[in-house]
């Protein structure tokens, strides 16, 4: 079987773009696409409840613009508040050990 030279792994093109693994680029760009999931998951739950980002502001005792900025991936909740959230829309988090 003959090699393809114009295919290329992830991990070669994360480690131009960002830098390899443990470098405070990777980690940077590693911290920002988390946030991202993150708001994503929490907009689909969100929506899938039907209801407003100024409702779940309401709910979990902060205003709209900070659900938003969530959403959008520009921050991070913290714990309490990331809790909070999962709460008001009725979800769970569950804490399992992963099999190998």
């Amino acid at each position: 079987m003959q090699a393809n030279n114009y295919l290329t792994s992830v991990d070669d093109i994360m480690d131009a773009k960002y830098g390899k693994v443990g470098t405070p680029e990777r980690e940077a760009f590693r911290r920002e696409a988390y946030a991202y999931c993150m708001g994503k998951v929490i907009m689909d739950a969100r929506k899938n409840e039907k209801i407003t980002q100024a409702e779940l502001a309401k709910r979990i005792g902060t205003d709209k613009a900070y659900i938003s900025k969530i959403e959008k991936g520009v921050i991070e909740p913290g714990v309490g508040t990331f809790y909070r959230i999962i709460d008001a829309l009725g979800l769970r988090v569950e804490i399992v050990k992963p099999v190998y």
